[in-house]
This record gives structure tokens, sequence and C-alpha cells, in this order.
């Protein structure tokens, strides 16, 4: 079970949860800035939650694993982090054993994936309530994506359909997190109303998140894993093929569609602000952590406003890397009123031409 797993031949706690967090900054740099962000204990908890939702996001992602395997490789991992199952992560790493590629040619993502027995033994050493308030968000997560895979399985990738479609996977990749993150702020007492109300709004500050990655992505999800994520009943709307979402001669129609995911990602944002400024800020959480994703992602939605057709070739739509840094260095002292005094500046123009450079 994932709170029994001996640490692997060779190292001991101390040295797992720093290959992990070292792991992190490799997958992610962004949600390494999430992490870095934090103070110790959350750090090192989300930094492990994160890892663990990673190794099943990678194999959901995996080209070379068929549906029905990649399927059955989740539910297997699904199992072997279940504190209620009797296998361990051995099974999983008996699995996934054959699906692994050669060390040599190994991504970042897939080493994580290779090293799921130390990200599990480093987790089991969490204290017992940090597991109970993590584990079941990633179990249904996991079994979400167990479950797209299967629906799937008859084209290349993922072809999401509609738009109830989008929110439940936006649910199970993004949802889930919120709610993970929410159990870790709430195991102490807590207002009654403002429990209510980080529940209520969790899930809305995942799926802003997940729909802005997914209307600025177009282009890598196609040509990296083969995935549209942009409904086919929008497209169909505007006459464009799923297949055919990166052709330049629809170019225009399918920036139309980008730009009503944006849209509807931006309807999330009072709620996802909501959430921010109701979160404690105790067990080393801090409001930096959760703050720049939330402005960035403000940021990535106006670039997408002005210009939606960057989602759709190797440009990208994204915020720059000064503007980046500029909301890190800012949030870095930054209280519950700066956040909306931000979020409004970052909505009209670029955060680092308001502010004065560094010295």
């Amino acid at each position: 079970m994932i709170g029994d797993t001996p640490s692997p031949s060779g190292s001991d706690r101390d040295t797992d949860v720093a290959w992990c967090h070292g792991a992190v900054r490799n997958v992610s740099r962004t949600f390494a800035l999430t992490v870095e962000s934090l103070d110790e204990p959350m750090a090192t908890q989300i930094c492990l939650g994160y890892l663990l939702c990673r190794i099943p996001d990678t194999i959901e992602d995996a080209g070379h694993v068929p549906p029905e395997a990649g399927a059955d490789l989740l539910r297997t991992y699904a199992r072997s982090i279940d504190p209620d199952d009797a296998r361990g992560i051995e099974a999983f790493t008996a699995a996934v054993e054959p699906w692994l590629p050669p060390e040599a040619d190994r991504s970042d993502d897939w080493d994580v994936v290779a090293a799921a027995p130390r990200v599990t033994s480093a987790f089991g050493t969490l204290p017992a309530d940090v597991r109970e308030a993590i584990t079941p968000p990633v179990i249904e997560l996991v079994e979400g994506m167990a479950t797209f895979v299967e629906e799937h399985a008859e084209s290349d990738g993922l072809r999401i359909g509609t738009r109830a479609e989008l929110e439940e996977y936006c649910h199970y990749a993004a949802g889930t997190v919120g709610i993970l993150v929410t159990n870790l702020l709430t195991r102490e007492e807590i207002d009654e109303g403002r429990r209510r109300t980080l529940y209520e709004t969790a899930e809305s500050f995942g799926l802003l998140l997940q729909l802005v990655n997914i209307a600025k992505d177009v282009y890598d999800d196609y040509t990296e894993e083969d995935n549209v994520y942009l409904p086919a009943s929008w497209l169909s709307e505007e006459d464009v093929p799923q297949e055919a979402i990166l052709e330049e001669k629809h170019r225009e129609p399918a920036a139309a569609v980008v730009s009503r995911t944006a849209a509807h990602a931006r309807t999330f944002l009072d709620e996802a602000e909501r959430y921010l400024q109701k979160m404690p800020l105790r067990h080393g959480n801090t409001l930096a952590a959760w703050g720049v994703p939330f402005l960035l992602a403000v940021g990535t939605l106006r670039e997408l406003t002005d210009s939606p057709v960057d989602a759709l070739t190797e440009r990208d739509a994204k915020v720059s890397r000064q503007e980046v840094y500029a909301v890190v260095e800012a949030m870095a002292d930054a209280d519950r009123a700066a956040l909306s005094e931000f979020r409004s500046i970052i909505a009209r123009e670029p955060f680092h031409t308001t502010r004065p450079s560094p010295e």
C-alpha cells in the first residue's frame, strides 16, 4: 500500500524528497514556480501530490501505448496507490515496465513514471491525514483518465466532442487537483462558511487553469500528443474537421473556436479569485503559490484575445518571460487586495510594462 511502501534500496526519505523536487522542476517549470513559492511542509506535500498525478498523465498521453493497455495501466496504478487495496506499487511497476522507453531515450516525464516506487515511498512518509487528503482526488483523476482513454480508443488520440465532455475532462485533469489542495487546507478546524466556499470554488480554479492550457496549447497537443481538446461540436459550427485543425485554410475559423474556449475559461475567473481570497495561509501555504498561476492565466487570456491564431502555430500564445518574472516578484510579498489589483492590470496589458525594472 502507498502508505507502507519501503524506500527504494540505497535511498532514504530526504534523498527521495530531494529527487522529487528536482523532478518537478524537470517536468514542469511552471508548476515548479508554485512548489518553490510554498513553504514547508506544504511545498513537499504539493510536490509529491503533483508527481502522483503526473505519472498517470504521462501514460494517458503516451502515443506508443495502445488505449486498452493504457487504461489497464491507469487502473493498475489507481489500485497500487489505494490504501484499501492489498497490492502495492510493485504491481504497477511490473505492468508498466514493458512500456518504458529505453533509459537513454526517456523523457523527464518517463523518468518519473519509472521512479514511481521512489515517489510513493516519499509520499508514504507524510503524515496520515496528509495522505488521506491527497489520495482520493488522485485516484479519481486516474480513474477519470482511464475512462477517457477507453472512450476514445477508436481514435488516434483524445477527441473531445462537446462542451460537457470538455468540462468533464477538465474536472478529472484539474478540478480534482483543486479538491486535493482544498483537502489539505481544511484538515484543521475552519469556519463552516469558509469551508463551503472553498469547496464550491475549488473546481473553478482548476477548470480555469486547464481551459487556459487547452486554449493556448492546441498546436502542441495535436502535434506532440495527437489530442484535440477543442470540442468537435464547436469546430463543426465553423466547418473545421478536428483532424484538420491546424491546416492553414481553416486557420481563421479554428481561431474563432480558440477564442470561444478562452471566453469559456474567462467565466471561471471570478470564482477562481474568490477561492484564492478565501484559502487559509497555513501549513506553509502562501498566496503567491497559487496567485502566480492565476495571474499568468489572466495574462494568457489577454494574449489569446489579441491573437488566438497563435495557439494554432509554433508561435504559441503565452506571456513573455519578462512578465512571468514580474508577476513572481510582485506576488512574493503581495496581499489579497493586491491580487485583484494585479488581475485588473494584467487583463489590460503586460504586467512588466507597468512595473519599474529592479535595480
